[in-house]
């Protein structure tokens, strides 16, 4: 099957950050870009609360969240479809196979980076979910794990996956050391090795592959030049005002939004939405403290939304008593 062309700019997939309110919050920016979930287990939706973890805003082209794409984590072939064959009827655009997470947590559970030393299995879990859906199926990896030398693993891995019907990775060119090393450090020390990705494509031209590990705006637009995708991750979080540029350079399309001072226009309407449905101001606010970041007044920013958010009586309002004590630009983007 086809992938869509929203992968050209994608945002990660990103444990405790990339919610269905911070997805919302990307929406204000870019209409076009791929929007990832969290990794979601397989068990928590086969066998937990599945609504609560899948259900999310299915309008389309900066209304809702779309387009959106699915990351599941697990190793069970069986469970996966079970999970994907659920989450297929939400509206998902994607299901992505986490093959990359470093973590205790992930490890324990056999799914994440541990499953690059079993490309037989991870094929067999590709399978599994082709035959269950009707979605293209994706797997997200790291270039290699611990002591293995990488351009063997990542060769290897991706030839055996590609085997069983997978066309699309996602590889963040680093790798992961599963003992030593935490998570956070597995985000930051690992050297980054993008030319070993850009070999990976020269040796498979009929694959897609998709460049993520850390990247900007600007040196995802220049991997656009061999890369199928550029995938950004913590810049698209922490710097979030960079989204209002990819619908434009990325896409050939409008910018949703001209300047920050019009955004905060649209966050205050978007608090309000989200106000009327009893949710409380953080579960949205806390995903745009980065969003003055560079300005004069940044940091009156972040300081006025994280202590305002958490009261009782916080609404749309904090965000225009924040916005004020920010230098805000005039428009900043081309028509």
């Amino acid at each position: 099957m086809t992938i869509p062309a929203p992968h050209r700019l994608s945002v990660a997939p990103m444990m405790d950050w990339t919610d269905r309110w911070c997805r919302r919050f990307h929406r204000l920016l870019t209409a076009r870009a791929l929007l990832y979930t969290e990794m979601i287990t397989s068990g928590a939706i086969v066998h937990g609360d599945a609504r609560r973890h899948l259900e999310f805003d299915a309008r389309d082209h900066g209304e809702g969240e779309q387009p959106v794409a699915l990351q599941l984590g697990g190793s069970d072939p069986a469970e996966l479809a079970r999970a994907a064959r659920i989450a297929a009827g939400f509206g998902y655009r994607e299901i992505n196979l986490n093959c990359g997470c470093p973590s205790d947590r992930v490890q324990s559970g056999r799914f994440g980076a541990c499953l690059m030393a079993e490309p037989a299995l991870v094929g067999d879990c590709v399978a599994a979910l082709r035959d269950a859906v009707g979605l293209p199926v994706t797997v997200k990896c790291r270039i290699g794990i611990d002591e293995a030398d990488p351009e063997t693993m990542l060769f290897g891995f991706v030839e055996a996956v590609a085997a069983r019907g997978c066309r699309h990775f996602v590889v963040h060119a680093r790798k992961a050391w599963l003992r030593g090393l935490s998570p956070k450090q597995n985000r930051e020390v690992p050297p980054l090795d993008y030319a070993l990705v850009r070999r990976l494509k020269a040796a498979r031209p009929d694959l897609t592959i998709v460049l993520n590990g850390g990247l900007t705006l600007a040196t995802a637009l220049e991997s656009l030049a061999w890369a199928d995708g550029a995938m950004l991750g913590r810049a698209a979080y922490q710097e979030p005002w960079c989204l209002a540029a990819v619908d434009a350079a990325v896409f050939g399309a409008p910018p949703l939004v001209r300047s920050r001072a019009e955004l905060v226009e649209r966050l205050v309407l978007l608090a309000e939405e989200h106000r009327a449905a009893g949710r409380p101001l953080k579960w949205l606010a806390r995903h745009t403290l980065g969003l003055m970041n560079g300005l004069p007044g940044a940091r009156a920013w972040r300081r006025i939304l994280s202590e305002g958010m958490t009261q009782d009586d916080a609404g749309p309002a904090l965000f225009r008593q924040a916005a004020a004590a920010v230098r805000l630009e005039g428009p900043a983007l081309a028509a």
